[in-house]
């Protein structure tokens, strides 16, 4: 099980829960049903995008395999996919696979709405076309980033705010956007981080077909319009549900965007200083601070969580 658990990528275990709670804070509107049945369906909605997204990542250990053993940062992830194996690993994903579909039954015997099921198939479409051959999206520099727009942002919140609501709010649309802009722009330091395996290797992520420089500056605009676009969509919201003094809380996403821009400028500093030198030493600082990527993927996604608790919370009790 602990083999299992390196190569299924357990760091993106909260990025389901945040999904989960963005899905709800939005899709849930008063009057709301009985508890019981929010709670049934909050259950099985997760549990829906947590088995697409265990053989979303386990496809990718899969595949990235070989570009993995040239990256010391990925040693335990290699270690734990030669002690589990190619084989076997197949196989557990086929597994997960069929154990994944009564949950979507009872999802669809719950919520019979054709949507929920598009979803699911787009999702787990893309997931298979993102990490392995023939198509193997990731390679593809902007169809790598429209497939992690959609995988990341978009596809897991839309299932579950389907699993609520019947039809597409036009705040929630805004707020989708610049959830999605800003989950993206908090993905690209990992790309930089990899930038010089990923070019010696023939794989045409973002960052290597737009260059350090300007993927620097692409992660800056996505992260700050995207917060912007957020902020807009709450504010709004809260506003015409008769709670504008909640938006105070907004002040959360602000720190935490503006403590991840100040780490930006700083990546975007050096990119330039290795874009005029081409150092050694220079290219070492970078990938040593893109490596501190998870804490701000935290730090930004945890922010965006918790002003959509205050939505969630702002439904029930006040």
């Amino acid at each position: 099980m602990r083999l299992l658990a390196t190569v299924s990528r357990p760091e993106f275990l909260p990025a389901n829960l945040g999904s989960l709670v963005l899905g709800l804070a939005w899709g849930v509107n008063p009057p709301l049903g009985s508890v019981r049945e929010l709670a049934i369906l909050a259950g099985l909605s997760f549990a829906v995008i947590t088995f697409v997204s265990a053989v979303g990542a386990q496809l990718n250990t899969l595949s990235d395999y070989e570009l993995d053993l040239a990256d010391p940062l990925k040693e335990r992830l290699v270690q734990a996919m030669d002690l589990l194996g190619r084989g076997r690993l197949k196989s557990i994903m086929v597994v997960e696979f069929l154990l994944s579909l009564p949950f979507l039954f009872l999802l669809l015997l719950v919520q019979p709405k054709p949507v929920l099921l598009f979803l699911w198939t787009v999702a787990h479409f893309l997931a298979y076309s993102y990490s392995a051959p023939p198509l193997r999206l990731k390679s593809r520099a902007w169809l790598a980033m429209c497939t992690l727009f959609l995988v990341l942002s978009v596809l897991p919140i839309l299932f579950v705010y389907y699993s609520f609501a019947s039809t597409l709010e036009p705040l929630f649309l805004l707020f989708l956007v610049g959830q999605a802009m800003t989950v993206y722009g908090i993905i690209i330091p990992t790309e930089i981080r990899d930038y010089w395996v990923d070019g010696a290797k023939g794989v045409e992520t973002t960052t290597v077909w737009l260059g350090l420089v300007r993927a620097s500056l692409f992660e800056i605009l996505l992260l700050s319009v995207g917060g912007v676009l957020m902020g807009t969509a709450f504010i709004l919201k809260l506003t015409y549900d008769l709670q504008p003094q909640l938006t105070a809380f907004l002040l959360v996403i602000a720190a935490a965007d503006g403590i991840v821009l100040r780490k930006y400028m700083r990546l975007y500093s050096l990119s330039k200083d290795y874009a005029s030198s081409e150092e050694n030493s220079v290219a070492q600082e970078i990938v040593e601070l893109a490596a501190h990527n998870p804490q701000w993927i935290t730090l930004v996604s945890q922010a965006i969580v918790f002003m959509s608790l205050i939505l969630l919370a702002g439904k029930f009790l006040l």
